[in-house]
Parts: C-alpha cells; sequence; structure tokens
C-alpha cells in the first residue's frame, strides 16, 4: 500500500496552483519575470551578455526572496511593515498601563470610611461646631427684607 504522509498541523498546507506554486510565489515569479528579461533584452547590446544577465539577476533576486521567504507563517511584507510600525512610526517607549478596577473600589472603600469617621466627629463634638458657625456672624445691624 502507497504511504502517504499528512501533517498535524493543517494551518502550515499552502493551495498549489500551477507547476507545485503557490499564487503568491506565482505573483512574485511573474513581477521578477516582467521586470528582469526587458531589463536583459535591452542592456545585452551596450552591457553585454554576462553583465546583461548579472543585472537582470540582481533586479530579479528581491521578487524570488519576497516570493521564498516566510518566518513564524508571515510574509516577507508583512514582517518589514511591523518592523517599520514598531521602529519608526509607534512611540519607542510604551510604559504598561492598565485600568486598576481593585483600586477604584479601594479609593470607594476609602472615601466611605473617612465620611462616616468625620460624620462620627460632628456628632461627638457637637458644640465646637456651633461654636466656630456661630463666631463667623457679624453682631450688629440685623438683614432687613424689603
Amino acid at each position: 500500500m502507497p504511504y502517504v504522509q499528512i501533517p498535524k498541523d493543517l494551518t502550515k498546507v499552502k493551495a498549489k496552483v500551477l507547476l507545485n506554486l503557490t499564487k503568491r510565489q506565482l505573483v512574485c515569479f511573474g513581477l521578477a519575470a516582467a521586470v528582469g528579461v526587458p531589463f536583459y533584452l535591452f542592456t545585452r547590446g551596450t552591457l553585454g551578455t554576462s553583465f546583461a544577465a548579472l543585472g537582470m539577476l540582481v533586479i530579479m533576486l528581491p521578487c524570488f526572496f519576497a516570493a521564498l521567504y516566510e518566518k513564524d507563517g508571515q510574509p516577507f511584507e508583512k514582517i518589514v511593515i511591523t518592523y517599520i510600525t514598531a521602529r519608526y512610526l509607534r512611540k519607542r517607549k510604551r510604559p504598561y498601563e492598565t485600568q486598576n478596577f481593585y483600586g477604584y473600589l479601594q479609593n470607594e472603600v476609602d472615601n466611605r470610611k473617612e465620611e462616616k469617621r468625620l460624620a462620627n466627629q460632628q456628632i461627638t463634638q457637637p458644640s465646637q461646631a456651633r461654636k466656630g458657625a456661630s463666631g463667623s456672624k457679624r453682631k450688629g445691624k440685623k438683614s432687613q427684607k424689603r
């Protein structure tokens, strides 16, 4: 019986379209050919065949790299975009900030305790509170209603 290996992680399986290449690889190789072949044809008369072929190779290599490179399931351009945004577009220092809901509750409990303490203090010392309030009134003319 023939034996066929089936990968356990199906996320790594990619759909092959033509010549056992993915869509992404076909597009990148097509782009490389669309740029490299005309470069070779137009420059082989002036640069010579070997230098034109070398130039074509240098121009096509970035497209090949973008087609084949993948790290942690991410293609090359996603890695580059992530690097640029993290390095240049976002702030360098990003402090860790959370919403401390326990702190809000603890502040509420502390405020209620303080209110109770102040209320108990006013109840236990009412004569001093009245003295301070009556001492601030002016003696003399009474206010007249008009």
